[in-house]
């Protein structure tokens, strides 16, 4: 069964970030892209004040079961540890933090620009 959540966690994770930096492209999942961009943010920040800042509940819950499988020395976070896996290197993390926030940056930003369009505020 854990084996099981680690591969869901990891499926979550992989189109949580997908739709984070593109789901504003599609006029149908503007808003809700809006949403998770904004709840994201939210938890880095907001909840992230108590538990670190950067903080996921994803990463959090698959880091869970990733211990019980006998993983260690896991990240902070899920991109530098699918950027190393992929990758088969140990990338900075300080590197893949500044560039996970710059992405979602741009993304929050064409997002609020093409919301606001939808919505009328430009013309």
């Amino acid at each position: 069964m854990l084996n099981v959540l680690d591969k869901l966690f990891f499926l979550m994770h992989l189109l949580l970030i997908v739709f984070n930096l593109f789901g504003w492209i599609p006029r149908k999942t503007r808003l809700l892209h809006l949403f998770f961009v904004l709840m994201t943010l939210g938890f880095w920040g907001v909840v992230g004040y108590w538990k670190g800042f950067g903080y996921c509940p994803l990463t959090d819950w698959h880091w869970q079961v990733k211990t019980q499988l006998g993983e260690t020395a896991l990240p902070a976070s899920f991109i530098k540890y699918f950027v190393d896996q992929m990758l088969h290197i140990n990338s900075n993390p300080a590197f893949i933090d500044f560039m996970t926030a710059s992405a979602l940056g741009i993304s929050l930003i064409c997002s609020l620009i093409m919301n606001a369009k939808a919505f009328g505020f430009f013309k």
